[in-house]
């Protein structure tokens, strides 16, 4: 994959100068970037570095103030969500974002609904052919609840699933739209090791098995490195690195800006401490060591991870 060239063609997304600003921030700031497709591309970078602001350009949410996203050719600058969503972009969000009094099957058949062809008349009238295309809605809800492995679950109320099945529920709401690019915002988070490892399996699926594109926020280094076969690195809305997984893992800047020391394992420690805090897992009784001076993890309520240095916890604590 190479660095974005204005005159280049053929990428199934393309961000040249991708630019937003509120007031004096600029949270986005002139990002080049391409994802062809077939391939499954991560995004990485601490915590405020724009990476959500980023997909809010490519989904509609923001226009850029400056700069273009185009898509398969088309820019999404200005375009409405459901357009975009039309053209096949579909998208997951840091926080779940469910309808959680209804239920499994009928939150999937919502995100079918973008495929509907009957109008108004049909849906209030409920014309045969209405009633069809609800019985070809519900049987494609399905399907996708059985690829996501939520089938058993179909009746279920949203709101009593697991944590980690309500993540796969989202996936396969996004999946029901017949995208050619899914975005999924740190869909590992707050995930247990053997949660994010089915993730893993589900995102190699999503991406071989239905030829869908995989563009993905994470802050779990180990899911981005299991699966990304390319790398885009943002710090303070600034691209400062791009890459194969090898050549990111030890860019000098990243480490710098975003990966610190013993990661993982500091990665480990957090996780566990949030999932003993809310009762999933039994207390540790061994004694734990004292928090080291730097600690390089950061992790939300959510369990969202966000790796940075000290120096940049402060940065961004300033912004």
């Amino acid at each position: 994959m190479n660095k974005v060239v204005a005159e280049h063609q053929g990428y199934l997304m393309q961000a040249t100068n991708a630019t937003i600003q509120f007031g004096g921030l600029r949270a986005v700031d002139s990002v080049n970037m391409n994802i062809e497709a077939g391939t499954i591309v991560a995004l990485i970078g601490p915590n405020g570095a724009g990476k959500t602001t980023f997909f809010n350009l490519l989904t509609g949410i923001y226009t850029p103030t400056e700069g273009e996203i185009l898509f398969e050719g088309r820019s999404v600058s200005g375009k409405k969500t459901h357009v975009i969503a039309d053209w096949g972009i579909s998208r997951t969000f840091q926080n779940i974002r469910l309808f959680k009094e209804m239920t499994v099957l009928e939150n999937v058949m919502v995100g079918r609904h973008v495929r509907t062809k009957s109008g108004f008349f049909g849906a209030t009238f409920r014309t045969p052919s209405f009633r069809r295309e609800e019985k070809q809605i519900q049987e494609d809800a399905e399907r996708w609840l059985e690829f996501v492995g939520l089938i058993e679950y179909a009746n279920d109320l949203a709101s009593n699933l697991p944590y980690g099945a309500q993540r796969r529920l989202e996936i396969a709401r996004a999946l029901a739209t017949e995208p050619k690019l899914i975005c999924l915002d740190e869909p590992a988070a707050g995930m247990n090791e053997s949660e994010s490892a089915d993730l893993d399996d589900l995102i190699l699926r999503i991406r071989d098995e239905l030829n869908i594109t995989v563009f993905l926020i994470e802050h779990d280094m180990k899911v981005v490195m299991n699966l990304a076969e390319y790398i885009y690195v943002l710090d303070f809305g600034k691209l400062i690195a791009e890459g194969l997984p090898a050549e990111i893992q030890s860019n000098p800047a990243v480490i710098e800006a975003y990966l610190g020391q013993d990661m993982e394992a500091a990665i480990k420690a957090k996780r566990r401490a949030l999932l003993e805090a809310r009762g999933e897992i039994a207390p540790e009784t061994t004694p734990k060591p004292e928090a080291a001076a730097k600690d390089p993890v950061m992790m939300d309520s959510d369990g969202v991870v966000m790796v940075a240095t000290e120096d940049n916890k402060e940065k961004n604590d300033a912004a």
